[in-house]
């Protein structure tokens, strides 16, 4: 049996991982500039995230076990999950019920930078229609997508070139954990929308999780729950769809 090809040229660790980043983030451009309001640029983004790294994986001969697609700590991703959830939950609840208060306030020029959505706001739980499928849709084509590309090979990679880090709550953190975070962040630009710079935030969960335990269930359950959670206050204080 013959192996896999090495790859034309040689890239460093950073070239690689800068280089598909920004083959991904220029698809989904493209994709939102032409198809914008429809389901293509997602689906240009999930296909993305999952195969671009296969690119470079071929010529190495690794496999998605290599970048934490793997259920060997499932244990402890979940435990750290339900511990997050327990801990972040209530205060990002008070975060928002004070943001909703606030950005009624604000300039609109500046509103409509930092939220989608602007009006008086009153808590009344409630979930949003096929909540069912917003949970499969969240979990498998949003959030393991794009745990496995960034959290997954990209941090990875970049560990590679940068493997210097401190250790934060039994998690090594380098500059891979804060550039991961960053581009994470840029990458939700693609749609130019600039409140989704937000994103860096549970990013720096995400990528935690992700060196803690060495796999993606962790962070891949957490990520979902995030989008999830935002999604269900969104319609709890505004209501509509």
């Amino acid at each position: 049996m013959s192996r896999p090809s090495g790859p034309p040229f040689r890239l460093s660790a950073v070239q690689e991982a800068v280089g598909l980043w920004a083959l991904g983030f220029l698809g989904i451009v493209v994709a939102f500039l032409i198809a914008g309001g429809t389901s293509v640029p997602k689906l240009v983004a999930t296909v993305g995230f999952l195969y671009l790294p296969l690119i470079p994986m071929r010529w190495r001969d690794e496999d998605y076990r290599d970048y934490g697609l793997s259920l060997r700590a499932w244990k402890e991703d979940v435990r750290l999950f339900l511990i997050l959830s327990a801990i972040v939950g209530p205060l990002f609840f008070a975060g928002f019920a004070g943001f909703v208060q606030v950005v009624p306030h604000l300039p609109p020029g500046l509103a409509q930078h930092l939220t989608p959505i602007i009006g008086e706001g009153h808590f009344q739980p409630r979930l949003p229609p096929r909540f069912g499928e917003w949970v499969i849709d969240q979990l498998f084509v949003v959030a393991l997508p794009e745990e496995f590309f960034y959290r997954g090979y990209l941090q990875a990679r970049l560990r590679d070139a940068w493997p210097q880090g401190r250790v934060v709550l039994g998690a090594r953190l380098g500059r891979a954990f804060w550039v991961t975070a960053v581009l994470f962040a840029l990458g939700h630009l693609a749609i130019f929308q600039t409140w989704r710079l937000a994103v860096f935030f549970p990013a720096l969960l995400f990528g935690w999780m992700r060196e803690r335990t060495g796999t993606l269930v962790g962070c891949s359950l957490f990520h979902a729950a995030c989008n999830l959670y935002v999604r269900f206050l969104e319609v709890s204080f505004f209501g509509g769809p």
